[in-house]
């Protein structure tokens, strides 16, 4: 990674806006990083210069880096400065997969099959597959990578029926990629979303530190007959990963 200082050029702010000054700071620093104006391991300007470029206070300034920081796009380093990491992937929370959004955000998906087979199915995986508990299913678990950084640890459990694959094909495709070219097109879904600490084994395989916040995702989904297509139990860092949701009022 580069530690080339890198000026960030002027931003438009609406000072007559409700809307924080340091918001307004932190969120147009995330735009440009996540456009690639601002690269990964490039160094932000110190407080004072950023402040003076921007026509914000010093504090405005400090509270807008702190809020990048928080959100793992901004690393402070002692000697060096603030610097830039990856951002994290922020998912919009639709019925796509993990690898179809990454490639749609050009994230450079990459995907180590850990297992593949068939197993009984477990009383959870039944109920949610809608099949009889010691049902055979494929059991399917994946590393998942983007722009070469582990991401996400995912278990997925397919009707034997429903999908034949390999490790090559789900190397190389998506799993609901590879569901809508067997002719099973996943239409609706249900999904829980929630947070634990990471396990020694799973912190090891996602390069985390043991008991780092991860995110877990539980999602069935059926096609339009209502026949359930798969049953997916999915971890993702939490300083890498955040799912987005857009609200309206109704």
């Amino acid at each position: 990674m580069t530690s080339d200082l890198t000026p960030v050029r002027p931003v438009h702010l609406d000072r007559s806006s409700p809307v924080p000054l340091y918001y307004q700071v932190a969120t147009r620093l995330q735009e440009l990083i996540e456009k690639g104006e601002i690269g990964v391991g490039a160094r932000i300007e110190n407080e004072v210069d950023l402040a003076e470029r921007l026509g914000v206070s010093r504090p405005t300034t400090r509270r807008a880096i702190q809020y990048l920081v928080e959100r793992g796009m901004l690393v402070r380093k002692r000697g060096v400065g603030t610097q830039v990491v990856h951002p994290k992937v922020r998912r919009p929370v639709e019925l796509s997969s993990l690898y179809d959004d990454l490639v749609a955000g050009d994230r450079e998906p990459r995907t180590d099959v850990l297992d593949l087979r068939a197993i009984p199915a477990s009383d959870a995986t039944a109920a949610a597959l809608s099949i009889e508990p010691g049902t055979s299913v494929t059991w399917i678990e994946r590393l998942r990578f983007a722009g070469g950084e582990p991401l996400a640890l995912m278990h997925n459990a397919i009707p034997l029926d429903i999908l034949s694959v390999t490790e090559a094909d789900l190397a190389s495709h998506g799993l609901y990629e590879l569901l809508r070219m067997a002719g099973h097109v996943p239409r609706i879904a249900t999904q829980v979303i929630g947070a634990r600490s990471a396990t020694a084994a799973e912190a090891r395989t996602l390069d985390e530190k043991r008991g780092a916040s991860l995110l877990t995702m539980v999602r069935t989904a059926w096609d339009t007959s209502g026949r359930a297509l798969e049953y997916g139990s999915h971890l993702y860092r939490a300083s890498r990963y955040s799912f987005e949701l857009n609200l309206s009022a109704g």
